[in-house]
């Protein structure tokens, strides 16, 4: 049981440093885009384990972008998720990627972070549609973004 409760303190603190690292980019991009600053961060930091995972650490891919990266070459192990020269790259790749949707034009501006999780995930972007987007829906809440 407290071996539960450490994992719990440490993921908790792990999650209030990773948003007080990203709330300023996420916030600007929201500006720039339309879109929620809590949708952006939520899915960062639900997609990246609040940057502790491989496709964060190692190629600055914050939001489970797929695509081209040069790990073969440096690394000797593959991947199949894309590379970033930094993690405002990943931010801003994945809020154009979202703003070239369908959903987008409709949703622009909307400031209900229940739409555009449920349009996103309509779009495809989660194997798992329904698990995702309780997940994140839970990560705005828990987390008051």
């Amino acid at each position: 049981m407290l071996a539960l409760m450490a994992i719990i303190v440490t993921s908790n603190a792990q999650n209030v440093s990773y948003i007080a690292d990203h709330k300023i980019i996420s916030t600007e991009l929201s500006e720039q885009f339309g879109i929620p600053y809590s949708v952006i961060l939520a899915v960062a930091l639900v997609e990246s384990s609040a940057g502790q995972g491989h496709a964060a650490t190692r190629l600055n891919n914050h939001f489970g972008m797929v695509g081209k990266n040069n790990l073969s070459a440096t690394k000797g192990y593959r991947s199949r998720y894309k590379q970033y020269d930094s993690e405002q790259e990943s931010f801003i790749d994945f809020c154009r990627t979202i703003s070239h949707k369908g959903f987008y034009p409709m949703l622009k501006d909307n400031t209900d972070p229940k739409e555009w999780v449920k349009a996103i995930s309509k779009a495809g972007y989660s194997t798992q549609p329904k698990t995702w987007e309780k997940k994140i829906l839970n990560t705005i809440q828990t987390n008051r973004l």
